[in-house]
This record gives structure tokens, C-alpha cells and sequence, in this order.
């Protein structure tokens, strides 16, 4: 199969030993769905920039885009094929505004399982549950 890949970034973003995650709005694509925010890279941009830009649009922070993290691969049954790249955040300025989520919750590493998550994001989080990758 010859689908597009979409390049697609997300940010690890902690604060005080919790990881903000993000729903998405009911009616969307995957709606109701959790992630870690992020977005799909535009003509030109480089993954960072990408990064960068959406977590401007989604939560109205200025972020300093540190290492990747861990890469995913996944072909949805829908044929939605993405490859996605994870970055920790290092920093980063302003108080995360919800502007584009049903909601946002800041949560332990530990209950990330509780959540229903993107299927491109459960290899991560099974690492992180497994001591593999820590965040």
C-alpha cells in the first residue's frame, strides 16, 4: 500500500511530575480521543518549528522544543498512515490555554493507561508503563 505518511510532532510537556494530555473535540477525526498535543508538519517547517507553531495554536505557550523522545509508526484501518515524532519540551513560556481540545488534563505518568489514547500513541505509552522510556 502506497498511502501518504503523514508527518505528525507532540510535546511532552511537564510540569511538577505530571504530563499535560489532550482530548479531542467530539465530532472530530478520533474524536474524544486522547494525545499529546502536536500537529501535522507544513510545507517548510522542520518537526521543531511544527511543534513549536501548534502549541502556540492549541495551548497558547511559547515552547522551547528539546530532543525526540521516541518515533511511531501506524496505518489506521481507515488508511490514515502517520508517523510520529515525540519531543520533550524543555520549557516553556505563558499558562497552557485550552484553544482547540475538548479538554486538557494534566496527569502522572502512572495513569496514562487509564486514558484512551490514539492508537499511534499506545507504543509509547506501554514503554512508559514498562519502565522502557521515561518522560
Amino acid at each position: 500500500m502506497n498511502d501518504p505518511v503523514a508527518l505528525v510532532t507532540a510535546g511532552i510537556i511537564r510540569n511538577k511530575g505530571k504530563l499535560l494530555i489532550c482530548q479531542r473535540k467530539a465530532g472530530s477525526r478520533f474524536g474524544l480521543k486522547w494525545e499529546f498535543p502536536g500537529g501535522k508538519l507544513e510545507q517548510g517547517e522542520s518537526p521543531e518549528e511544527c511543534l513549536r507553531r501548534e502549541l502556540v495554536e492549541e495551548l497558547a505557550i511559547d515552547a522551547v522544543i528539546g530532543p525526540e523522545i521516541h518515533r511511531a509508526e501506524f496505518q489506521y484501518p481507515e488508511g490514515f498512515h502517520v508517523r510520529l515524532l515525540f519531543f520533550r519540551v524543555e520549557e516553556y513560556r505563558g499558562t497552557p490555554e485550552n484553544l482547540a481540545f475538548e479538554r486538557i488534563a494534566w496527569v502522572t505518568p502512572a495513569d496514562l493507561l487509564a486514558y484512551d489514547f490514539l492508537e499511534a500513541d499506545l507504543e509509547l505509552i506501554h514503554k512508559v508503563a514498562r519502565g522502557e522510556v521515561r518522560l
